[in-house]
């Protein structure tokens, strides 16, 4: 799939694309609280993937801090959530330096384990971030007690990124196309 560029620069008070958002972030909240019960499998990160290819960096950024403080008012809000807002912040940074760009180019299967070394990136971040809260000196053991949770999110990122990218970014395309 090709995506088109124009996207990018549309105004961050557009109401319609304001509106996919909401929607996006509507469902996304649910999804993560539907998922859970199952330790650090949620659509958030592939979520946040997707919005970044088709709308580019600064409407990720603002759909995964919406995201995360709208859920966390439910899941917990805390310290931990701005760590959580920098982890997707940086996720949405990749994709739109990295993996924008040659997105036509790139095979699904490529993508699919993008998004699940993105389960680990996110788990590193997000220990670095809690890393004055805690200690430096214990980042190394707070970073290799979190793998078997950032495995999860990988496998979860993965099967997500199978599921959703098929089914919404030509949906989300066509919406964006007729709107804006």
């Amino acid at each position: 799939m090709k995506l088109n560029n124009e996207f990018e620069h549309l105004k961050i008070t557009n109401v319609k694309v304001l509106t996919l958002l909401a929607i996006l972030v509507a469902l996304t909240v649910s999804g993560r609280l539907l998922f859970s019960f199952i330790p650090n499998v949620q659509p958030v990160t592939t979520l946040v993937i997707l919005v970044t290819l088709l709308i580019g960096f600064r409407y990720g950024v603002i759909f995964a801090s919406l995201v995360m403080l709208v859920s966390n008012l439910f899941l917990g809000l805390g310290i931990w959530t701005i760590g959580q807002m920098i982890g997707y912040a940086c996720i949405a940074a990749l994709t739109a330096l990295v993996i924008r760009p040659v997105f036509s180019q790139l095979p699904f299967w490529l993508l699919v384990v993008y998004a699940a070394f993105t389960g680990f990136l996110y788990g590193f971040i997000q220990a670095l971030c809690m890393a004055p809260f805690y200690g430096f000196h214990y980042f190394l053991v707070y970073y290799v007690a979190g793998l078997s949770f950032d495995m999860l999110h990988a496998v979860g990122n993965a099967l997500f990124y199978i599921v959703l990218a098929p089914i919404l970014l030509p949906l989300l395309d066509k919406w964006l196309i007729k709107y804006t």
